[in-house]
């Protein structure tokens, strides 16, 4: 048997509102969700799995209707596994020329920072900026 959790329950453990489960089934993000006999939503582990992926996306900047097809496509099964690779491969391409240029910036400000080291020292015990790195971009 299924172990089925409530939108309470999905809520807590992804971060999400309440608001933006209801919003993503309704949109057809997340297909219709189980119903228990009153009517309240019952989530399954794959309902979970799916989220925690939507999730990604947007954290990666991915537009609604981007995620909107490829949940479509998602849908029709195995058949469609190309066009979802070519569209996750097109964002994955965006993503990381995105971090190159956060890349080429934290290096700006990085030189910046050294240059107003040589007009007015850190406080003492922070290091330079010339001795520091950016941190990766994750």
């Amino acid at each position: 048997m299924d172990s089925f959790l409530t939108i309470a329950q999905v809520v807590a453990r992804t971060g999400l509102s309440a608001d933006t489960l209801r919003y993503y089934e309704r949109i057809g993000l997340l297909a219709p969700v189980a119903r228990a006999a009153g009517g309240q939503r019952r989530y399954r582990a794959a309902d979970l799995d799916w989220l925690a992926f939507v999730q990604r996306l947007r954290a990666t900047g991915m537009p609604i209707r981007d995620m909107l097809h490829f949940a479509a496509l998602r849908s029709q099964g195995d058949a469609t596994a190309a066009a979802r690779r070519e569209l996750l491969q097109a964002h994955l391409a965006g993503v990381q020329a995105h971090i190159r240029e956060l890349q080429q910036a934290a290096r700006a400000l990085q030189t910046k920072i050294a240059h107003y080291d040589t007009l007015c020292p850190p406080p003492e015990g922070e290091p330079h900026a010339a001795n520091k790195r950016p941190r990766r971009a994750r």
